[in-house]
């Protein structure tokens, strides 16, 4: 057994998630948009790396076991702060922004949409049936 896709997997996933990301955004703002790499976004990052690597491991190590569980779970926590905490930081973000009048430039784009974290789990998944398939 390839122990170095359980690396490369989730590495790959970043790495897909943030050239499709900087092409939406390019198509969006109809320029090369530097400017908007970080967080959030179409699709999401986190969720892609952390589905991937539960992919992967699913596949090779089985669904009913205990590496498969951890990483299941670590999916449900990663997706859920993302989706929730991180968009509430967004929020409470954009507040500060309006109440300091222009002095504070908090980043407001911070979570993500449920499209959008569907999106990378998606992708990570995709990403590492491609590498199990190449690499089995």
């Amino acid at each position: 057994m390839r122990t170095w896709v359980y690396i490369a997997t989730p590495f790959a996933s970043w790495f897909i998630v943030g050239v499709i990301k900087f092409l939406i955004n390019c198509l969006r703002e109809k320029k090369l948009a530097f400017d908007l790499i970080g967080y959030g976004g179409m699709p999401s990052n986190h969720s892609a790396i952390v589905s991937s690597i539960a992919c992967m491991v699913g596949m090779r190590e089985g669904l009913d076991s205990a590496p498969f569980g951890v990483a299941l779970t670590l999916v449900f926590i990663v997706t859920m702060d993302a989706n929730s905490l991180r968009r509430t930081v967004g929020h409470h973000a954009a507040a500060i922004n309006r109440l300091a009048n222009g002095e504070s430039s908090l980043r407001e784009r911070m979570g993500h949409s449920k499209l959008e974290i569907i999106a990378g789990i998606f992708t990570g998944c995709t990403t590492a049936l491609s590498l199990n398939t190449l690499f089995i």
